[in-house]
């Protein structure tokens, strides 16, 4: 170990120039990074620890930042020492991306859109370190092969639009450590991740901090995570360090209150056994005796019977179909009203292809969808409309699902303003109180998305698709983008309306703590197919699918001292789901191992 760090950050200060005069970001941290050492940043979203992490690469300015005060001393790889803060823009170039690494939080803005996976992971490597075409794609294939991304060849011809956000933050971390930074800093790296796979990456930059004696700055809200992976640990509340020690100190005896409340709101796997009924969380401050048990009834609002999307590959010159991505195969289920249904899955395993299909975003191939008495699938374009007042989706990603260009007032009124439900002060009075609904100031409703935080912009959709009413909502990972607390707050207020409004949630999620927190009953899905089905208690505490099996095993614990390593983690590649035009899979067979928990006996590839 050399005797000085990587990176020292010395009391930081961070402003920003708004319409209402200076925001403080950053108000003084001070922290430093030593080699082949991981440091956790954590913290709620606008708490400063992003902004920490856009400094150091100089990135702030661009986000209309200005760093106002501070030092940041980087050491490069020739021994010298510069502060950062004082470098002038075209040395920053050299340095980023090839001595200081970044993998982003959304995959999605992180990647160009215009141009192929292999393009963009093969820029850097021939700009910093001066590879061939050939070289750098060879590097590129080997990259998407390390972080476990099936069939790398098709992948790098591929655009980012064309893969699952569990993919394209793979892609995004296999070009943060293509130029092997000495520094590696990972905002959220894998909150969008499913647990498996998450798993697999935390191991596999472990490893690589091991074999290369990279320095890692891990930015999270993620307490299981920061167990795992984390050597020292930073506290931000508010822009300011609030405690810092060794991640065993902080697990095992936070000192600042923050740090108490963050370690409370933890969801743990296991929490609910013994329970039928989900419970709204308890937030800090609230009794036990004011938690009321949701127990939904008994009457079904949708039904979904053997639901079949495919997606067309097309090649050759007249560019016919030449083969079929079996996104969703022979898919049933029913969701009661006031109930909650998850479905749990690794990215690409067609939960999100499920949901927008059942709204009709995707055309689904072949099936029945009934959603209170309505036939989806055979209504036509001024029907469906109709029948979308009952049904509503919330995005994983609210920055693509928000549009930048509107203030989030009119944003929330636009679905009212569509059909006409709200006019006038009614529309005000209505947006106001949803705002408060999803516990955002009022003040907020005259900003626009960029402005807002990520948890805060999940909130605004939240808040858009409950202006309806509706009767369904489909939350597509409405919470994995969110930290603890916030989290903690959001599945409450969901909870709260589902209590009060009789609203039924199909809640997509790859994080088992938090289904086993929120569902009546889980489906886990698998290569398209649901493996395994039942109430949430037969499916967590009596897992019978070796894939179950596997899901449960790979969440994280947050407990430094049970930290999983890579041995632990042996998942088997997933099989593509592409196949020939004409291929016909075999239907869906169940067995039911106790009253209304059923497993697939069809052969699923696991």
């Amino acid at each position: 170990m050399l005797d000085h760090p990587i990176a020292t950050i010395e009391n930081l200060r961070v402003e920003f120039q708004t319409k209402d005069g200076p925001v403080v970001g950053v108000e003084d941290v001070s922290f430093t990074v030593n080699p082949g050492e991981t440091v956790c940043i954590v913290g709620e979203s606008g708490s400063g620890k992003s902004v920490s992490s856009l400094s150091l690469m100089r990135l702030v300015e661009f986000g209309g930042g200005q760093i106002s005060g501070g030092r940041l001393i980087f050491d490069r790889k020739g021994g010298e020492q510069i502060d950062l803060a004082k470098t002038d823009q075209a040395l920053m170039r050299t340095i980023r991306g090839n001595e200081i690494g970044m993998i982003f939080q959304e995959p999605m803005t992180a990647l160009n859109p215009v141009f192929t996976v292999g393009r963009q992971l093969t820029e850097g490597l021939r700009v910093h370190k001066g590879l061939s075409k050939d070289e750098a794609t060879a590097r590129a294939l080997e990259l998407l092969r390390q972080v476990r991304i099936p069939e790398p060849e098709r992948r790098l011809k591929q655009y980012p639009h064309e893969l699952s956000g569990g993919m394209r933050q793979r892609v995004v971390i296999a070009m943060a450590l293509a130029c092997e930074p000495r520094l590696l800093i990972a905002d959220e790296p894998t909150t969008a991740l499913d647990v498996t796979i998450q798993a697999e990456i935390l191991a596999l930059m472990d490893r690589l901090k091991r074999e290369t004696g990279t320095a890692v700055m891990f930015i999270t809200h993620d307490m299981a995570v920061v167990a795992q992976m984390a050597d020292r640990v930073v506290v931000m509340f508010r822009g300011n360090k609030v405690e810092e020690g060794t991640v065993e100190e902080i697990f095992e005896n936070p000192q600042h209150d923050y740090t108490k409340a963050l370690l409370a709101a933890v969801p743990k796997l296991g929490e609910m056994t013994g329970k039928p009924f989900p419970e709204p969380m308890r937030l800090l401050g609230q009794k036990a005796s004011d938690v009321v048990a949701i127990q939904g009834s008994d009457v079904p609002l949708l039904t979904v019977k053997n639901l079949v999307t495919r997606f067309p590959v097309k090649g050759g010159l007249l560019r016919r179909t030449v083969a079929n991505v079996h996104a969703v195969e022979d898919l049933s289920f029913t969701l009661n009203k006031g109930r909650t249904l998850s479905l749990v899955g690794e990215s690409g395993c067609g939960k999100s292809t499920a949901g927008r299909s059942i709204l009709r975003l995707v055309e689904p191939m072949s099936g029945t969808i009934d959603l209170d008495g309505k036939d989806i699938m055979a209504l036509d374009a001024g029907g469906l409309r109709d029948a979308r007042l009952d049904m509503q989706m919330v995005f994983q990603d609210p920055f693509a699902s928000l549009n930048p260009q509107m203030q989030l007032l009119d944003q929330v009124a636009e679905p009212m303003r569509n059909y006409g439900t709200h006019k006038g002060s009614a529309l005000q009075d209505r947006v106001a109180t949803l705002f408060d609904r999803v516990e955002l100031p009022r003040s907020f409703m005259r900003r626009y998305p960029h402005e807002l935080s990520g948890g805060q912009r999940q909130r605004v959709a939240i808040a858009r698709a409950l202006a309806l009413n509706p009767k369904l909502i489909i939350a597509d990972e409405a919470v994995s983008a969110l930290d603890v607390s916030v989290q903690a707050q959001v599945l409450n207020l969901m909870m709260e309306l589902q209590a009060e409004l009789g609203i039924s949630f199909l809640f997509i999620s790859h994080d088992m703590a938090v289904v086993e927190r929120v569902s009546h009953d889980v489906g886990v899905m698998y290569l398209g197919r649901i493996v395994e089905m039942g109430p949430r208690q037969a499916v967590f505490e009596n897992p019978q699918h070796p894939y179950t099996q596997a899901l449960m095993k790979a969440v994280p614990i947050a407990d430094p001292r049970r930290r999983k390593s890579e041995l632990d983690l042996n998942f088997k590649p997933i099989p593509s789901p592409i196949h020939p035009v004409g291929y016909e899979a075999a239907p869906s067979k169940y067995t039911e191992v106790t009253p209304g928990h059923f497993i697939l006996t069809t052969d699923s590839g696991y």
